[in-house]
Protein backbone atom coordinates (compact mmCIF):
# COMPACT_ATOMS: atom_id res chain seq x y z
CA UNK A 1 0.00 0.00 0.00
CA UNK A 2 1.15 3.79 -1.06
CA UNK A 3 0.91 6.09 1.59
CA UNK A 4 -0.32 9.59 1.45
CA UNK A 5 2.22 12.41 1.38
CA UNK A 6 1.02 14.68 3.96
CA UNK A 7 3.64 17.62 2.72
CA UNK A 8 0.98 17.69 0.20
CA UNK A 9 -1.73 18.85 2.38
CA UNK A 10 -0.89 22.75 2.14
CA UNK A 11 -1.40 22.46 -1.52
CA UNK A 12 -4.50 20.69 -1.31
CA UNK A 13 -8.00 22.00 -0.28
CA UNK A 14 -11.90 20.91 -0.41
CA UNK A 15 -13.21 21.52 -4.53
CA UNK A 16 -16.35 21.86 -3.42
CA UNK A 17 -15.84 24.87 -0.71
CA UNK A 18 -12.34 25.66 -0.92
CA UNK A 19 -11.77 24.27 2.86
CA UNK A 20 -9.15 22.74 4.44
CA UNK A 21 -8.47 19.27 4.33
CA UNK A 22 -7.42 17.61 7.44
CA UNK A 23 -6.11 13.77 7.31
CA UNK A 24 -8.03 10.88 9.14
CA UNK A 25 -6.41 9.13 12.00
CA UNK A 26 -6.62 6.25 9.51
CA UNK A 27 -5.29 8.06 6.71
CA UNK A 28 -7.23 6.45 4.30
CA UNK A 29 -9.17 9.77 3.62
CA UNK A 30 -9.23 13.61 3.22
CA UNK A 31 -11.72 15.19 5.29
CA UNK A 32 -13.60 18.68 5.10
CA UNK A 33 -15.05 19.78 8.19
CA UNK A 34 -16.92 22.82 6.32
CA UNK A 35 -18.85 21.12 3.70
CA UNK A 36 -18.73 17.45 6.08
CA UNK A 37 -16.92 15.18 3.23
CA UNK A 38 -14.62 13.12 3.34
CA UNK A 39 -12.49 12.26 0.20
CA UNK A 40 -10.82 9.02 -0.04
CA UNK A 41 -7.21 8.46 -0.50
CA UNK A 42 -6.58 5.38 -3.25
CA UNK A 43 -3.05 4.18 -3.57
CA UNK A 44 -1.26 6.96 -2.01
CA UNK A 45 -3.44 9.28 -4.25
CA UNK A 46 -6.26 11.54 -3.31
CA UNK A 47 -9.69 11.26 -5.56
CA UNK A 48 -10.95 14.97 -4.94
CA UNK A 49 -14.10 14.41 -6.21
CA UNK A 50 -17.47 15.18 -4.26
CA UNK A 51 -19.31 12.32 -6.41
CA UNK A 52 -16.67 9.91 -4.95
CA UNK A 53 -16.95 11.51 -1.35
CA UNK A 54 -18.37 10.27 0.94
CA UNK A 55 -20.69 12.27 4.10
CA UNK A 56 -19.47 12.24 7.77
CA UNK A 57 -21.74 10.48 10.03
CA UNK A 58 -22.66 12.91 12.85
CA UNK A 59 -20.43 11.73 15.21
CA UNK A 60 -17.72 12.57 13.20
CA UNK A 61 -19.18 16.40 12.45
CA UNK A 62 -18.19 16.90 16.07
CA UNK A 63 -15.06 15.29 16.62
CA UNK A 64 -12.08 17.51 16.02
CA UNK A 65 -9.51 14.66 15.76
CA UNK A 66 -11.58 12.63 12.78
Amino acid sequence: MIEFDEEMLVNLVCPLTGGKLVLSKDKQELVCKLSQLAYPIREGVPVLRYDHARELYSMEKDHDDI
